[in-house]
């Protein structure tokens, strides 16, 4: 049973006690990096891109377009620096292109 507390608190506070009682961060970073992905790789690679899925650190990418894949593969390490930069957290360490 969750505790009633009086005070006034910022609803920012709440949710932030929220996510880490229940462990829900890992959740909410998959949903980031997916976002994240999205907006930094634009429509052209987005067209392209089938599965995103994030597990233990490691980004797995699936890509239609094996040309795509290949050019993407030259800029692993910038695109995890993106990545990760737009996160603000270091939560990308490896990123495996399919």
């Amino acid at each position: 049973m969750a505790k009633r507390n009086n005070d006034n608190q910022p609803i920012q506070d709440i949710l932030k006690e929220f996510v880490q009682t229940n462990n829900l961060q890992s959740g909410l970073d998959k949903v980031d990096v997916r976002e994240a992905w999205a907006n930094l790789m634009g429509n052209g690679v987005n067209n392209y891109t089938t599965a995103i899925e994030l597990k233990h650190e490691t980004l797995y990418v699936q890509l239609s377009s094996s040309v795509l894949r290949e050019e993407l593969s030259y800029g692993t390490d910038k695109i995890i620096k993106m990545l990760n930069e737009s996160l603000n957290k270091e939560i990308v360490k490896k990123l495996v292109l399919r």
